[in-house]
């Protein structure tokens, strides 16, 4: 069974940074895409950010210049490195890790709350 561990959510006060990791097997973290999602309440969830194996990344306009995605591939981890925090990227964040080879498969992490507020 996948699974996709996170950490590091919590409160923060506009304009502060949080740093939040995922940590999986190093079977599916070598062959995937990795990405964090976020859902707020009564909206879908989105993207915010992703990156390839490769390391080329991809970020959600309202995060550019603020977020900061990377990934240890000695750690078999992802980092979303969050900056100037403002109340509107209040959400639970989401951990995903997608296959790049067949079977095409996705697994997803518990979800980890970050709320900004003063």
């Amino acid at each position: 069974q996948v699974q996709l561990v996170e950490s590091g959510g919590g409160l923060v006060q506009p304009g502060g940074s949080l740093r939040l990791s995922c940590a999986t097997s190093s079977g599916i973290f070598s062959i995937s895409t990795m990405g964090w999602y976020r859902q707020a309440p009564g909206k879908q969830r989105e993207l915010v950010a992703s990156i390839f194996t490769g390391g080329r990344t991809n970020y959600a306009d309202s995060v550019k210049g603020r977020f900061t995605i990377s990934r240890d591939n000695a750690q078999n981890t992802v980092y979303l490195q969050m900056n100037s925090l403002k109340p509107e990227d209040t959400a639970v964040y989401y951990c995903n890790a997608r296959r790049i080879v067949l079977p095409r498969n996705e697994y997803w992490g518990q979800g980890t709350q970050v709320t900004v507020s003063s």
